[in-house]
């Protein structure tokens, strides 16, 4: 039998998590962000399909969705309930015979498998992730990771898709490298200034070239995705959390210093809480601030020795914060508690 991945994303997942308490939204532009009111600073977390015929998509303003979309019905998010729905279809996928799962978030994940028909395998985890959770999800078929993660967007929604070194030029060679996983705007940006705009330019591109222009690790990674190139075996090893954090987006400007450092102090009370389920100090204190209109500043500074004492780390995210030397009201603040490795590290 051959070796083949399977990624496998759930379909508009956390709107469909909802139209299961809400039967009576579907079929209607349903945006889930926030705590569901449009008139709020919040972002889109996920977009309905009708919604996203709007223009609608995770991470835009509900405002300007609300502009975009005016009939959408907002909802506001429920984490608990979408980490159960989550971790219900993670139990499904690891109950797969032979199956090696390596999650990527609460709605998607990488499923190894040995098997001669990969398109019955996938369609029987559609099944079976129906049958136990009442979700849909699409499934993209691929001898390597990044041509699994890829080819699920050629079957959304509902559907499969199947993307190998075979056909891998033909559907991708002529699309924009930001059609790459893990290539944004700004990447594809600086490719285009040595002359690589399409996914076969990429693939065909001199190495030393991206090497120079990206750094060694970056730039032979790059080649790599050109090619659909990269690990072909999920790796289930578990997960071991590097850093935790915590970030609010504030109703009304924050326009004085002690109102920050009352804001920094909050924060870095939940990320303590975070840490110490962990076992691990902090030994680095990230933050990251947002001033009105809407420019975002990080700053990381390491501790003396490593700590879980909250004061400590809202004192140091002060001073980050004191060090930008900015005077603008600020619109959100964020403090990451980076810990120190576990015994053998990551």
């Amino acid at each position: 039998m051959t070796h083949w991945v399977l990624h496998v994303d759930m379909d508009q997942f956390l709107v469909a998590v909802e139209l299961l308490r809400r039967p009576e939204l579907v079929g209607l532009p349903v945006v889930v962000g926030g705590r569901g009111d449009p008139t709020e600073r919040a972002v889109v977390s996920t977009a309905s399909y009708e919604a996203r015929a709007h223009g609608v998509r995770s991470g835009l303003a509900l405002k300007l969705a609300k502009r975009r979309c005016p009939d959408a019905v907002f909802l506001p998010v429920d984490f608990p309930v979408y980490e159960a729905a989550s971790a219900r279809v993670m139990e499904t996928l690891r109950a797969t015979p032979g199956a090696v799962v390596e999650v990527l978030g609460w709605d998607e994940a990488f499923v190894g498998l040995e098997t001669d028909d990969p398109l019955a395998a996938a369609r029987a985890i559609q099944a079976a992730v129906l049958e136990a959770t009442d979700l849909h999800c699409s499934v993209g078929i691929g001898d390597t990771l990044v041509r699994a993660k890829i080819a699920t967007d050629f079957g959304k929604p509902q559907g499969t898709f199947r993307l190998t070194r075979d056909n891998w030029m033909e559907v991708m060679g002529e699309r924009p490298t930001t059609a790459l996983w893990g290539v944004g705007a700004k990447i594809g940006a600086r490719l285009e200034t040595i002359g690589i705009r399409t996914v076969a330019d990429l693939a065909a591109a001199d190495t030393d070239a991206l090497v120079a222009a990206f750094g060694p690790a970056s730039g032979a990674h790059l080649g790599r995705l050109g090619r659909g190139g990269g690990r072909d075996r999920p790796d289930d090893t578990p997960w071991v959390a590097r850093a935790h954090g915590r970030e609010t987006t504030y109703q009304a400007d924050l326009v004085t210093p002690d109102e920050v450092r009352a804001a920094l102090a909050k924060l870095a009370t939940r990320v303590v809480d975070d840490v110490r389920k962990e076992g691990r100090a902090v030994q680095r204190v990230h933050l990251k601030v947002r001033f009105a209109p809407f420019f975002t500043f990080t700053k990381v500074r390491k501790l003396p020795e490593p700590t879980n004492d909250a004061d400590v780390i809202a004192a140091t995210a002060y001073a980050l914060y004191l060090a930008l030397d900015d005077q603008r009201p600020v619109r959100l603040l964020g403090v990451r508690g980076e810990m120190v490795a576990p015994e053998g590290g990551y």
